[in-house]
């Protein structure tokens, strides 16, 4: 499946859960004949596969009637997310954006997925328009995978983590490199430099849906990120060095993982002008830029950034 939180373009009104059919969303609760819209939220996602069987079930022999994606605008796809862990997994990223500052990789980031919390209060859709704080001016987007934890639970064997997982998503961990320059030299963050904004989406989309693309400890599925049309990062999911599971497992030591957490992969490698450096894109994130991060089969994340 491919879920969503979407609002009608022509009204105002709360976020209600949608499923993806091709070129139009089915409102959920049309599917599920129940009486009033709701949003994807975290109750939802622990048994998706009854969701599917349920759906099935209330509209066998009668085809529904969806809303074109022309007439919506669509949200971040859990709602409200619990908690957002933003780990550190792809190698290449790590190794690359640490030899621009003089450093060598460390011994300790092999040993477990590391990982910092990040702002669940502000998550914004696909289309979304970005805008920046004004406590920092180096702007920078990052190319990353999310999962949803649709079934929770604490300390989480790696061999059982993926049954934990609802779906996987597409994320931009906005950040201004400037701020975050100061802030680790402190030895704590990153903070303010990631506090302000990240983007999420377009859907959900269910493990089912990539396929045999399963390669090594992710999927073979390429992750593209263009800056006003100029393609500028070009990794691969399948190049992570901690799996999904990994993390899972790592998150939930001594600790509960809740329905509608969110934990981000990390930048894949190329995935942010930090790594490529800024003059390929002559300079920094600037008001007016359209910024579109792609991964096969999850979509385009596409967000502009407004005026400062």
């Amino acid at each position: 499946m491919r879920l969503c939180n979407f609002r009608r373009r022509d009204a105002a009104g709360d976020l209600e859960a949608g499923v993806v059919a091709g070129e139009s969303v089915l409102p959920l609760h049309e599917l599920l004949g129940a009486a009033r819209a709701m949003p994807l939220a975290p109750g939802l996602l622990p048994d998706l596969a009854s969701l599917a069987d349920r759906m099935a079930s209330h509209n066998r022999g009668r085809p529904p009637v969806g809303l074109p994606l022309s007439e919506i605008v669509l949200g971040p796809p859990v709602h409200p997310v619990q908690s957002f862990r933003d780990f550190y997994a792809f190698e290449e990223h790590v190794r690359a954006a640490r030899a621009r500052r003089g450093l060598e990789m460390v011994p300790e980031w092999y040993e477990a997925p590391a990982f910092y919390f990040s702002n669940p209060a502000a998550l914004l859709g696909a289309e979304a328009v970005l805008t920046p704080p004004r406590y920092g001016t180096w702007l920078d987007y990052e190319l990353e995978i999310g999962c949803v934890i649709g079934r929770g639970g604490k300390d989480i064997d790696v061999s059982d983590a993926e049954r934990h997982i609802a779906g996987y998503t597409i994320i931009n961990d906005w950040s201004l490199r400037d701020v975050q320059r100061r802030e680790m030299k402190v030895g704590l963050g990153p903070a303010k430099a990631k506090d302000f904004a990240t983007s999420v989406g377009p859907t959900l989309v269910t493990a089912d849906e990539l396929g045999e693309r399963r390669d090594g400890k992710g999927y073979d599925l390429g992750m593209r990120a263009r800056v006003n049309g100029k393609l500028l990062s070009h990794g691969n999911w399948k190049t992570i060095h901690f799996s999904f599971a990994e993390m899972i497992a790592h998150a939930s030591r001594g600790v509960a993982l809740l329905p509608g957490d969110l934990l981000g992969s990390g930048t894949v490698g190329t995935g942010c002008l930090l790594e490529l450096g800024p003059e390929v894109h002559d300079g920094w994130l600037r008001p007016g830029d359209e910024v579109e991060l792609e991964v096969e089969l999850l979509g385009v994340l596409r967000n502009r950034i407004g005026g400062l």
